[in-house]
Order: structure tokens, then sequence, then C-alpha cells
């Protein structure tokens, strides 16, 4: 159970690390807020079970400085670190490869891959460090990982790195009690995905509203997740809108 373990959680501001992390505290868990909005995090820590240890720390996931310094203030507040939800991610305008500047791709890069790689990271050097060691590391992906959708090559790209981040880590934390999953979360209500209802670009090209779902079935099946036995690891995890144009999708 994590009762009582803590838990990061990157991208809190808002979302589905908003609505993680509101539900790992009231499992019991002691969170730590990671975001660049101190005032987004500050809302989140507000819809918190008022007796939650809850802690909030601004940071940008692509800085390395920033990474550690998270790392540093959780184990300075909790004293180790039980769970990571690598969560934080960013999207760009929708645009043909062709026309996809390197300053809109590299800004995705910066965060959906550079910042997945530092959390990650840092997670496996503390809880290889600490005493019992171990932990869980729960990665953010994308069902883009597997089927992109056109005029993303930035955003696709990054999550089927991020899908070989997860198998990386998995490989190498096994042998230190680390458990490495992702989960792959399809059309989830949230402020990412409000054009869903008005259209979606589809792969024959032409436009089609697509179905959302609750953000509150992903909270629940991180909690699952977290839960387990780091004997036990649920390597990949999809939740979607049921009817989303996903399974043969293109």
């Amino acid at each position: 159970m994590i009762k009582g373990k803590s838990a990061i959680v990157t991208g809190a501001g808002s979302g589905i690390g908003r609505a993680a992390a509101i539900s790992l505290a009231q499992a019991g868990c002691n969170v730590v807020l990671c975001g660049r909005r101190r005032d987004a995090l500050d809302a989140t820590s507000r819809l918190c079970p008022s007796e939650a240890k809850v802690q909030s720390v601004s940071a940008d996931v692509g800085v390395e400085a920033d990474v550690i310094r998270l790392f540093d203030e959780t184990i300075a507040a909790f004293g180790r670190v039980d769970v990571v939800f690598n969560n934080a991610g960013a999207g760009m305008e929708a645009l043909p490869v062709e026309d996809t500047s390197l300053d809109a791709f590299e800004a995705v890069v910066h965060v959906n891959l550079i910042g997945a790689f530092l959390v990650a990271r840092e997670a496996v050097r503390r809880m290889k460090a600490q005493t019992p060691q171990g932990g869980r590391i729960i990665n953010n992906g994308s069902i883009s990982a597997y089927v992109p959708r056109p005029n993303a090559v930035a955003y696709n790209m990054t999550k089927h790195a991020v899908l070989g981040l997860t198998k990386s880590v998995a490989l190498e934390g096994r042998a230190h009690n680390i458990a490495c999953g992702e989960i792959d979360i399809g059309n989830t209500g949230t402020e990412m995905t409000a054009q869903m209802a008005t259209g979606k670009l589809q792969a024959n090209g032409t436009m089609a509203p697509e179905p959302t779902f609750n953000v509150q079935h992903v909270a629940d099946a991180i909690v699952y997740m977290a839960n387990l036995p780091l004997d036990t690891n649920v390597l990949s995890m999809n939740v979607m809108a049921t009817g989303m144009p996903y399974v043969g999708r293109g």
C-alpha cells in the first residue's frame, strides 16, 4: 500500500497531473507537486485533502539543476522517493513535417524527451541509493507512441522515445527493486483535448469529432499502479475512450 509513502508528480498544475496528485494524496501519499507555475501548483494543493502532506516545487523538468533540486527537496521533506509519476508533457501547433520549425520541435523535445529522461534518471539514482532500495516510476506515454496522429511529428517522435525510456529503465531497474511502467492515454477530458469535440484531423484527411473520457479514470489507474508491490509491474497500460478512432487508425 502507498499510504505514508512519498510520491512526485510532474506537470501537477493541471490536467492529468493534477488529477493524479489529488488521488495519490487521497490514497494517503505524501505528494510533491512539480511544475513551472507556482500558482497552478498551489491550486492543485488546495484541492488535496486538508490532512494530506503536500509540497510544491517550481521546476522545469528539462533543466538538469531543477530536476536535481526537485529530488533534493522531496528527500528533505519526506526522507525518500517511493513513486514518481513522470507526467510533464507538451504539444505543439498541428503542422506537416515540412512546416515544423526547429524551434517548435526543440520546445517539445525539451519537455517530453529531455525532461522525461532527466526525471527518470534522477529517480533511478535516488531509488538505488535509498534504504530500503527501490521504488516505482510511471511514465506518461501516449497512444501516439504506437499509432501517430498526422501533423504531430515532434509529439509522435518524443512519445515513441518515452516507450524506449520505459523499457530501458524497467530492464536496468529490476536488479535494484525499481519497477518502471507506462500509461498510454487516449482522449482523456482535459484542457489539452478540448478541441476533440469540434473535430480532429484524421489519417484519411477528414475532420471528425472524437469522444473523451473522465480524467479521474486515469488518476485511478495511476493509484492502482502505485499500489502494486515492487515485485509486480504494469509495463504498459492503455486507457482510452471506448469510441475513439484508435484501433485501426489510418
